[in-house]
């Protein structure tokens, strides 16, 4: 017998999951760039002549346009009106826009001698790629999210948003693990910054392909006739901004992945300085973090998905994160083992909070409402990522600096560590409080997201 029901393509598991490989190909992409920097910082110095601070401030860039042009929050407005397909395209195009200014400033093409506004000239272009890379990756980021909830309402939501995380992760491992032999082999600093733009390029292709597929599903479900229904509003913003849950959850992410992130960028470099390994190896350890996301993050989402109790899973994570970072900070066994161990205990907690917090999000803000949420929740958190890494470049040049002509360690990581240690304090004291207002308001994240 015919069916007679017309069901959306979403229905089918075979074409909501190909959907999802697709978008978390182009964030892996994207992700591979993002942290490429960060085990050359020994190199940039020895090469390129870059101090602890012009790293910082380089690093920083990724969120200068973001935070003081609001571009993520335009970008947010423009997801909501204008839907995924024009933002997704538009977001994978700057990427490659500033990985091509990027790579032209690493390589030497742009930015010689001099400075522009007191920064280093080859530092202020490589940073003006960097920030327009950042808008990319991040507007980017919130349509994947927005996709997401699109194909996996009502289904396997967390565990879809786990291992679209866990994909991009991949691309922060193989960034980790593989720059600075790469960078080695080619005898070129840059090298692994045109790595990334092919595979940047590739990315863009592999969201092109996504587009056909979501036009498939809205005409099955006349999507973009809901859209057209319930344009973007700007009291919409007044909704979410007075929402309080909505900045419990905001606060959460930017100061656990202040504690991440930024950490991040110096790993390889807390590697070789206090556990004395050997610069080319360093990257590995550090790529140990999200080689464990890759397999948690989706574990504990499907776990969210069937049994509930996320804001738990957010509260055991901030406290993974403060113990990490005591070990990191205290003067104790200074060994590449112990390095290793602490930092897959890292990575079981890099996975634990965002495979409850973002499938949460959709629980407090209401759906027309998500690509603006999500804008505003990635803006805050950009405030970490371009203040906290300049912080901790600043620091490190000013009380950390250490007399290596000896050929000792050249920084003494202490206070870094103490730093990322109470962000993961606050972390903790904001997820009990979210916990507190989804017993007040009732947003469910305590609840299972499959729906019987």
């Amino acid at each position: 017998m015919t069916e007679l029901i017309q069901k959306k393509l979403s229905d089918s598991k075979a074409a909501r999951w190909t959907a999802l490989a697709l978008v978390a190909f182009t964030m892996l992409c994207g992700y591979i760039l993002t942290d490429v920097m960060s085990p050359l910082k020994p190199m940039l110095e020895e090469e390129l002549a870059w101090s602890s601070t012009d790293f910082g401030i380089f690093t920083s860039a990724y969120g200068w346009f973001n935070v003081f042009l609001l571009m993520l929050i335009f970008g947010g407005m423009i997801l909501d009106k204008m839907g995924v397909r024009f933002t997704g395209l538009g977001a994978c195009t700057l990427m490659v826009i500033g990985c091509v200014i990027k790579y032209s400033a690493v390589a030497g093409y742009i930015g010689g001698e001099g400075t522009v506004l007191g920064i280093k000239s080859q530092v202020a272009y490589a940073s003006l790629g960097y920030a327009i890379f950042g808008v990319g990756v991040e507007i980017a980021g919130i349509t994947a999210s927005k996709i997401i909830v699109k194909w996996f309402k009502g289904k396997e939501l967390a565990l879809a948003m786990g291992l679209e995380m866990a994909t991009a992760r991949i691309g922060t491992m193989l960034a980790m693990a593989i720059t600075v032999p790469f960078a080695k082999y080619f005898n070129n600093v840059a090298a692994p910054v045109l790595l990334c733009l092919i595979m940047l390029c590739i990315g863009f292709i592999s969201f092109f392909i996504y587009t056909c597929m979501d036009r498939k599903l809205e005409a099955s479900t006349n999507a973009e006739e809901e859209e057209a229904d319930e344009p973007f509003r700007f009291s919409d913003i007044k909704l979410i901004i007075t929402n309080k849950g909505f900045w419990l959850i905001a606060l959460l992410c930017v100061l656990f992945y202040s504690a991440v992130f930024p950490f991040l960028k110096y790993a390889t470099d807390l590697m070789v300085n206090k556990y004395n390994v050997e610069e080319e190896l360093a990257g590995f350890i550090p790529s140990l973090l999200p080689l464990g996301t890759l397999f948690l993050t989706p574990f504990f989402g499907n776990l969210y998905d069937r049994k509930g109790k996320g804001a738990s899973i957010m509260m055991l994570g901030a406290v993974m994160l403060i113990g990490v970072h005591l070990l990191f900070t205290l003067p104790i066994l200074n060994e590449w083992w112990f390095a290793t161990l602490v930092m897959i205990v890292l990575g079981v907690a890099f996975s634990l909070v965002p495979s409850a917090m973002w499938p949460s999000v959709p629980k407090i803000i209401p759906e027309k409402q998500l690509g603006t949420a999500y804008a505003l929740i990635f803006w805050v958190q950009n405030w970490g990522l371009m203040g906290v890494p300049a912080l901790i470049g600043w620091v490190l040049d000013k009380y950390c600096k250490l007399d290596n002509s000896a050929g000792g360690p050249a920084y003494d990581y202490t206070l870094p560590m103490a730093i990322f240690m109470c962000f993961g304090i606050l972390a903790l004291f904001v997820a009990i409080l979210l916990k507190r207002e989804d017993k007040k308001k009732g947003y469910g994240l305590e609840l299972p997201n499959i729906k019987k």
